[in-house]
């Protein structure tokens, strides 16, 4: 290779003009923004908890995807949410780009929307699905009293959001105030605490990670809360994607029309 074409071949990399064309996407909560993107087309794998994209093939799930089936489909970029259940090695075995989806807050959604519409081509139109969200925030009103939340993630063994959680930004931005104190996304609980916390308000998801659970207002334990009890989607609400802005909404609203 001469040293012309070598100095060419870094600037076209180096421009950000990597475009991809195939996806294998392990971050379930990144379809929505993919299909926001209008780049459904570009996904050929998926895992089986996703339920966008009907033309991929499923590779098994998040934790224990098939590397066998994502290599045949020869992606160019593999969208995931850790490293933990994919490691560097099986990325490396796969020779495709590896972006990570994994915002904690409202704001890394976003941001991480516009890095992911870079990689590909998609940039004038995240530009304006970012602005879209960002309209929804000032349709928030402020509220004079912030109750106290707690999110319940599962009944058994009860799991609750801690701050680390997308949850706590979307519940703060709604004018709530997350109560669990801890720092990690997820904290495991006792009903004596949620007793002591004395929470205004009880959110419960419903969904596969809590199949159903008993409704907390039957709770024995729970019977001497004065709360009020919101059952949410679990898919909705725990994946951090656009929906996230339209649960702010929903929550402001919720929170404004409590008596």
């Amino acid at each position: 290779m001469s040293k012309l074409l070598a100095v060419l071949l870094l600037l076209l990399f180096s421009t950000g003009s990597f475009a991809a064309q195939r996806i294998v996407l392990l971050a379930p909560a990144a379809a929505d923004i993919i299909e926001k993107l209008d780049a459904a087309e570009l996904v050929v794998g998926k895992t089986r908890n996703v339920v966008e994209f009907p033309q991929a093939k499923k590779i098994g799930s998040h934790i224990r995807p098939n590397l066998e089936l994502m290599t045949a489909l020869k992606p160019d970029l593999l969208v995931i949410s850790s490293n933990r259940f994919f490691s560097k090695e099986m990325a490396n075995a796969i020779d495709a780009q590896v972006f990570y989806y994994h915002p904690q807050t409202l704001e890394e959604i976003l941001e991480q929307t516009r890095e992911l519409a870079e990689l590909i081509n998609r940039k004038e139109m995240a530009l304006r699905l970012i602005e879209q969200q960002r309209q929804k925030l000032k349709r928030v009103v402020p509220l004079q009293r912030h109750p106290k939340v707690i999110y319940e993630i599962t009944e058994m063994p009860l799991m609750i959001a801690g701050t680390g959680n997308i949850l706590a930004d979307i519940i703060a931005t709604a004018g709530g105030r997350l109560v669990t104190g801890g720092k990690r996304k997820i904290l495991r609980f006792n009903p004596e605490a949620v007793l002591t916390l004395q929470p205004d308000i009880y959110i419960w998801q419903v969904g596969p990670m809590n199949r159903n659970p008993t409704p907390p207002q039957e709770r024995g334990q729970y019977r001497l809360l004065q709360a009020d009890y919101l059952r949410v989607d679990q898919l909705q609400y725990s994946r951090a994607n656009t929906h996230s802005f339209d649960n702010v909404l929903a929550l402001n609203h919720y929170f404004r029309e409590r008596p």
